[in-house]
């Protein structure tokens, strides 16, 4: 049986608070979490603020706020257009003001019910809320679609030292764990000695960002994780974070990539592991209803068993129960 993998709280405790809320983040903590992930964008002011999404209206109020309807608009993320409201036209003094709800209303309906308690947080207060936590509390960090906000004179690599330092955290305190789907910004921070790690985040397929604004994307997340690949990527990170269906492919690659890694000198993520219906494979689904709790046991074990270091969890104590019980029954 595969050694246990840290559990890390996705968006903080998110299958039973909104994602990102502080309240989300302290109970991840409380339920003994072994780390905890902050996404984060950038604010028109460049104030890092701790969301998912570029785009606001998922998972905040902003679309009820009649004072910010003027701010909506198309735009190109990442060669893909979106349209509404974007977190770079607010300055973070009207971003505070807005509220985290929980953006799977019909499917988490008590996570629900909590929705507009909470306002958002920047990374800054994030860092502070762990900071008061046991000192064996990893932190991750993932910079959102750096090129973009690049594009924008936000530059998420300073902009990320900055945040850590207002904070009154060392830029290499061995807590921080920095990730990003775009490996050139994570090479920038290795250089800069800012994060302890660094882990890039790969999906099974397309190509990051940078690479098809470099190369025309000519390079894919594949490419990068094969024998030869590999080689390269250890060489400027600390690890790589896997979506869950690349190491669960039905060619059954997954455990020799997660190998691969570790031969290479490399920890391994799995992200993200998640227990409704909704967001299981069908193979591992329990009915109809995509409230209802699938076969998320199997799933679950069937990730580990691949080897991975971590796992991207949104209800820590029940996976953390569920950890104890294979130990138990080993």
């Amino acid at each position: 049986m595969s050694p246990r993998p840290l559990v890390i709280a996705h968006r903080g405790a998110s299958g039973y608070l909104p994602e990102h809320s502080r309240a989300a983040h302290e109970l991840a903590i409380k339920q003994g979490a072994d780390a905890i992930e902050f996404d984060v964008v950038a604010s028109k002011d460049g104030v890092l603020v701790v969301r998912h999404d570029v785009e606001l209206s998922l998972s905040t109020d902003v679309r009820s706020r009649v004072e910010f309807a003027d701010r909506y608009t198309s735009k190109v993320l990442d060669g893909q257009v979106e349209t509404g409201w974007f977190v770079e036209d607010f300055t973070w003094a009207e971003l505070e003001t807005l509220h985290c709800v929980e953006p799977h209303p019909q499917v988490r309906l008590d996570s629900a019910a909590h929705s507009g308690e909470d306002t958002l947080m920047r990374l800054e207060d994030g860092l502070k809320v762990a900071g008061r936590a046991s000192n064996k509390l990893l932190v991750l960090i993932e910079l959102k679609h750096p090129s973009y906000f690049e594009a924008a004179g936000l530059p998420m690599d300073e902009l990320l030292a900055s945040a850590i330092a207002a904070a009154g955290w060392k830029r290499n305190d061995p807590r921080l764990i920095v990730e990003s789907f775009e490996k050139s910004v994570l090479i920038r921070l290795r250089m800069a000695g800012v994060g302890q790690s660094h882990i890039y985040l790969c999906t099974q397929d397309g190509s990051a960002y940078d690479e098809i604004l470099r190369l025309g994307g000519g390079l894919t997340y594949r490419d990068e994780l094969s024998s030869s690949g590999m080689i390269h990527v250890a060489k400027e990170v600390d690890g790589v974070g896997l979506d869950v269906a690349a190491l669960l492919a039905r060619d059954g690659s997954g455990p020799m990539i997660v190998q691969r890694a570790h031969d290479l000198g490399m920890k391994v993520f799995a992200w993200t592991l998640r227990t409704e219906n909704k967001f299981l494979p069908r193979d591992f689904a329990q009915g109809f209803d995509p409230k209802s709790w699938g076969r998320w046991q199997d799933y679950f074990g069937r990730v580990i068993d691949t080897g991975v270091d971590g796992i991207f969890v949104e209800h820590p104590d029940v996976v953390r129960e569920f950890l104890a019980e294979r130990e138990r029954q080993q």
